[in-house]
């Protein structure tokens, strides 16, 4: 298999069992091409946040998403509802028998929802499946607002409690999140924040950002003056874009086998403002002095990282070449009391995005700890 688990827990966990031997179409995943030139978005829908801060789920319409074959979406409006340019939108692909629940997935930086495959996975295996476009992402774009910009990693929790809402409103109690690169860090702090009364069942990480894949001095030295120069010029670019390493192994106008919409998902990545970042290293800080997320986790990446490459080769497709994956493992023991690590050989950054071999291989890691877990 190429896996190695490494058990936190010192209790152990039950044994996985029920492995599944399906397989998945290449291209299975690929979002259709659009046809607008901007990047902005679907509209809003109109609807109103109840009195208590939280939407008005009853009132939340339910249209076609643009991945079709009976994915939909809805539009949920966030803040007071006064700014009706901040939204987010949560995609729903039902499964024909939902026994065993609901997932709801979380993408990370410069991403949004357009893995087809992933959703067929898992309502394949009994589960309706949800996926969000946080607040300035993919479907959630919107012309007045900067891409992927939030001052605080915890502003993302209102649109994932108003996702959570609309799962149970459709009926669901059981729920899995499963979170990747910076919607891993998002989803463990929100696990985290809400660990008094969990909405969620497990929580699995599909190479979560642990921490800043940069040498020694920028971490430790370049954090604090980060956190002053995000502070008082949030908005100052860091950096232009991630570099087009990973962009080039997965998007299929290169050498990857995805399509998916590059006005959202640019293959350099988007800028990278001086106030997100101060954000995630304020979240780094607290996954780094511990978190008590009170749920059983899963914590999947690659078996090597391939970092800083300033140009693709055949290396970058087998390796996680956006962060530092021994980094993943040092910091996995700070979620919480039962974690479970898993080395995937020769996945991608975005395991689900891997050779096919390879993401069957991380698929079936899911299978059988969420079968191990399985609240009956």
């Amino acid at each position: 298999m190429g896996r190695t688990v490494v058990r936190i827990n010192p209790k152990g966990l039950p044994p996985p069992v029920g492995r599944s031997s399906s397989r998945h179409r290449a291209g299975a995943g690929e979002a259709p091409r659009h046809s607008t030139a901007s990047i902005v978005g679907p509209g809003t829908n109109d609807v109103r946040p109840s009195r208590s801060g939280a939407i008005g789920v009853q009132t939340v319409a339910v249209t076609a998403d643009l991945l079709g074959d009976g994915f939909e979406i809805r539009v949920l409006p966030l803040g007071d509802g006064v700014d009706n340019d901040l939204v987010a939108s949560l995609v729903r692909f039902r499964a024909q028998d939902p026994a065993r629940g609901a997932v709801l997935y979380v993408h990370g930086f410069s991403d949004y929802f357009f893995q087809r495959h992933v959703a067929v996975h898992f309502a394949e295996r009994g589960y309706d499946f949800y996926a969000i476009d946080l607040r300035g992402y993919g479907r959630s774009l919107r012309p007045s607002r900067a891409p992927n910009y939030v001052a605080a990693m915890s502003e993302h929790f209102e649109e994932l409690d108003a996702a959570v809402e609309l799962i149970r409103t459709d009926g669901h109690r059981g729920l899995v999140v499963v979170g990747h690169s910076t919607g891993g860090l998002i989803t463990t702090l929100w696990a985290h924040e809400r660990r008094a009364d969990p909405p969620l069942d497990a929580l699995v990480l599909n190479s979560p950002w642990f921490d800043l894949a940069e040498p020694w001095l920028t971490r430790v030295v370049g954090t604090p003056l980060i956190d002053v120069v995000g502070r008082f010029a949030p908005r100052l670019v860091l950096r232009e874009g991630l570099g087009g390493v990973y962009g080039h192994s997965i998007h299929r106008d290169h050498h990857g086998e995805w399509d998916y919409d590059p006005r959202w998902k640019p293959v350099t990545g988007f800028p990278v403002l001086a106030g997100w970042l101060r954000a995630v290293r304020r979240g780094h800080a607290a996954l780094h002095r511990g978190l008590d997320v009170p749920v059983p986790v899963l914590v999947l990446h690659s078996g090597r990282s391939h970092l800083r490459a300033k140009r693709w080769t055949e290396e970058a497709m087998t390796a996680d070449t956006v962060l530092d994956v021994g980094q993943i493992a040092r910091w996995a023991p700070k979620v919480g009391r039962d974690v479970d690590v898993v080395r995937v050989e020769g996945g991608l950054h975005d395991l689900f995005l891997s050779a096919a071999p390879v993401r069957d291989r991380a698929f079936a890691v899911v299978d059988d700890w969420l079968a191990g877990h399985r609240r009956d």
